[in-house]
């Protein structure tokens, strides 16, 4: 088989594929951003500073706005300052959705991805690096979330006090912590050296750079752990937790997780279902790991 190198086009430099043509590939297909599947609220959104706002995006699901600014080259001050601008703006406007910020560029340099990693930790901001890529004649864009929305920590995890595992076998029952043993062994096989990690109102997870809780569980007196999986919802993964034997508990849209009760059972009859809410809940867990 013939390998083929792609040649990266700069749309900054291209007389045609301009900001106004990525803006157009957008709006025909939002889903080019690897943000789900959203649906187009606005464009060019005239905001009170007498700026635009390039693209107001809409995830019909969980109620949220995506504020998006596009940038082609490399990012710079002014274009942050703009997308906080018009993300500040829209939050205040309409104060019942969820709001977060997207920069989108062709570049995302280094010391930009610093600055722009301290507003993530304070502000919903996501950045995404795109490109567009020539195979053999024909454009193709790839787009690349360098930065992704930091999962925040639930008021539960704040104030949690740490017990060790005599406390769980009280409260809940060995049969059940055999359970959370069990996903913890599984955990270990996509993410090495996580240990379970004992709190007062549920088990969480700890590795090398401390918390990791993409996966926290809540061990039961009747033998099952209600496990929850820090994963934005989707139709995709909803399905597939229904198709399996796993119980399906409603989806807290507040912390972004979807929630299962777990028997020993079920590891064996729905084990790759498990593994893979892990494998997404791993990827969606902020930038740690």
């Amino acid at each position: 088989m013939d390998f083929v190198e792609p040649k990266y086009v700069s749309l900054k430099d291209h007389p045609t594929y301009n900001e106004h043509w990525l803006q157009e590939r957008i709006l025909e297909n939002p889903s080019l951003l690897g943000l789900g599947d959203l649906d187009v609220r606005d464009s060019e959104r005239p905001q009170p500073s007498a700026g635009r706002l390039d693209l107001l995006l809409f995830d019909p699901e969980t109620k949220t706005r995506y504020e998006v600014e596009l940038q082609l080259g490399p990012t710079d001050e002014s274009h942050l300052v703009r997308t906080l601008e018009y993300w500040d703006i829209e939050r205040k406007r309409y104060p019942q959705y969820e709001h977060i910020a997207v920069i989108v560029a062709e570049d995302v340099t280094s010391r930009f991805l610093n600055v722009i990693g301290l507003f993530n930790q304070a502000i919903p901001l996501i950045a995404i690096q795109i490109r567009a890529v020539q195979v053999n004649g024909t454009l193709t864009l790839v787009a690349t979330q360098v930065l992704r929305l930091m999962s925040l920590g639930t008021v539960e995890e704040e104030e949690g006090e740490t017990v060790d595992r005599s406390f769980w076998e009280r409260k809940a029952s060995i049969e059940s912590l055999q359970v959370c043993d069990d996903i913890v062994a599984l955990i270990n096989t996509i993410k090495p050296n996580i240990q379970a990690k004992y709190n007062k109102h549920y088990i969480g997870l700890t590795g090398r750079q401390g918390v990791q809780n993409f996966v926290a569980m809540r061990p039961r007196k009747a033998g099952f752990v209600i496990a929850s999986f820090k994963i934005p919802f989707n139709e995709e993964t909803d399905s597939i937790i229904e198709g399996s034997s796993l119980d399906k508990l409603p989806y807290e849209k507040q912390w972004r997780q979807f929630r299962v009760r777990i028997r020993k059972s079920d590891l064996d009859e729905s084990g790759q279902v498990i593994r893979q809410l892990i494998v997404w809940a791993h990827e969606h867990f902020g930038v740690g790991g």
